[in-house]
């Protein structure tokens, strides 16, 4: 889930200084559906407009002069390339921070018991490390890339996890033992929303087994 993007204003204002104010606001309507669900906007036009709450007829008009102009009809629905392309470079990211988080704790001990402070939030005197804001909708993305086989409910979990702001190495490193506990093998899998809430990655491997 792409929670923002850049908007280059120069290049906006060029390929769209023919569009009325009531067609703008349709455009970056859709941009932002498009941008959140990472998916082709669907090709049934009714039922896009209800999802865009487009109710009069110059409301309908300006979506369909708007899907003229700046999307391709697929089998799919409606693509931007434009989109596409920077969801794509957005998920490559995505990718890259979780291998290498990954990497970073499968170089570290599991935490004990008694310790209970996760890896992630140490320093060498064991102060926690200053959360950098902009980094947690990104995290979370991490986290739900790696979670465990019932992903519902990511609304939930993205405030939840605003909320919490939990480690993500230490919940990566929870997951990856988790996939394999007895409980996980039997089909219970807690929500998204209900690990972080619930602070699952404090678990321990077989000891406190979820």
């Amino acid at each position: 889930m792409l929670h923002y993007y850049t908007h280059n204003i120069g290049d906006y204002r060029r390929d769209t200084s023919h569009l009325t104010l009531l067609e703008h606001g349709v455009y970056r309507q859709m941009l932002d559906q498009y941008y959140l669900n990472e998916v082709p906007l669907t090709s049934d036009i009714d039922k896009l407009c209800r999802f865009l709450s487009v109710k009069t007829k110059e409301e309908k008009d300006a979506v369909t002069n708007v899907l003229q102009d700046f999307f391709d009809k697929t089998e799919d629905g409606y693509v931007h390339k434009r989109c596409d392309t920077t969801i794509q470079d957005y998920q490559k990211k995505i990718d890259s921070a979780s291998k290498a988080a990954k990497a970073r704790w499968s170089k570290e001990s599991m935490p004990t018991h008694s310790e209970r402070i996760p890896i992630a939030l140490q320093t060498n005197n064991h102060k926690p490390i200053t959360i950098n804001q902009s980094n947690i909708e990104q995290e979370f993305d991490i986290f739900w890339k790696n979670y465990l086989n019932n992903k519902t409910g990511k609304g939930a979990a993205l405030k939840a996890w605003k909320k919490k702001k939990p480690p993500l190495d230490a919940c990566l490193k929870a997951l990856e033992w988790q996939k394999h506990s007895k409980k996980t093998l039997a089909g219970y899998i807690p929500l998204p929303a209900t690990w972080i809430n619930q602070e699952r990655w404090l678990d321990e491997p077989e000891r406190t087994d979820w």
